[in-house]
């Protein structure tokens, strides 16, 4: 995989660089946000890691100008600015994924490698299906046992994250950041709230196990039931 990283801080751009190649990935950095938009334009990387506050142009700046000309390679933007507003900020831009400043490699090493292999040209998927539940992205239709089930929007939302990761254990901070786009809030219930909905629907048609609770880990939309 083909990485570029715009950083303006040498230690932390090193630090980086060292990290993806001992992994055995190919990156390229730049240190200011012309020369980073110059590489971006000029080469072909199956991901950008994006500093937000760079010399020379910001990089919300690089990236609105890499979007406004139709370049999709995805985005993880790398910044101290931590605020919730600010990561908005970043994600309504165009940025794909936000971490912040401080960092631990193995999570951003993680992160990247999922925002690579998402950014892969891919078949695109209409249907998911996990057994006897089936859902037409299309359409948003959603059935059970053929029988239909009227779901709202964040409950759509919210069973097709899980059904795109069958049998993988979700935490809830996952969930929370993939169906309502910003960080998990400890304090809310409002995951919960909606998993109990989605199966007092599964349970009305037999189906009450079908998403299983994996205690301190988070849910998991069971293929076997």
């Amino acid at each position: 995989m083909k990485i570029l990283l715009v950083e303006d801080d040498v230690t932390t751009q090193q630090y980086i660089v060292k990290g993806f190649q001992a992994q055995g990935h190919q990156i390229a950095a730049a240190g200011d946000g012309l020369q980073g938009l110059a590489q971006a334009e000029s080469g072909q990387f199956d991901l950008l890691i994006l500093d937000r506050m760079l010399p020379s142009l910001d990089g919300l700046t690089l990236l609105e100008t890499l979007r406004r000309q139709g370049d999709k390679t995805p985005v993880l933007i790398l910044s101290a600015l931590s605020h919730v507003d600010e990561r908005v900020k970043g994600l309504r831009a165009g940025g794909d994924d936000y971490m912040t400043k401080p960092f631990a490699f193995s999570e951003l090493l993680v992160r990247s490698e999922k925002l690579m292999q998402r950014g892969q040209s891919q078949p695109a998927t209409t249907d998911l299906q996990v057994g006897a539940l089936r859902m037409e992205l299309l359409t948003r239709r959603v059935t059970l046992d053929d029988a239909e089930l009227q779901l709202q929007p964040k409950e759509f939302l919210l069973l097709k994250y899980l059904m795109e990761h069958a049998n993988q254990v979700v935490s809830r901070t996952l969930l929370f950041e993939a169906v309502w786009d910003y960080h998990f809030d400890p304090r809310t219930n409002v995951i919960d709230v909606h998993i109990a909905k989605l199966r007092r629907k599964f349970e009305d048609l037999g189906h009450g196990n079908l998403i299983e609770t994996v205690r301190g880990a988070g849910y998991r939309l069971r293929k076997g039931y």
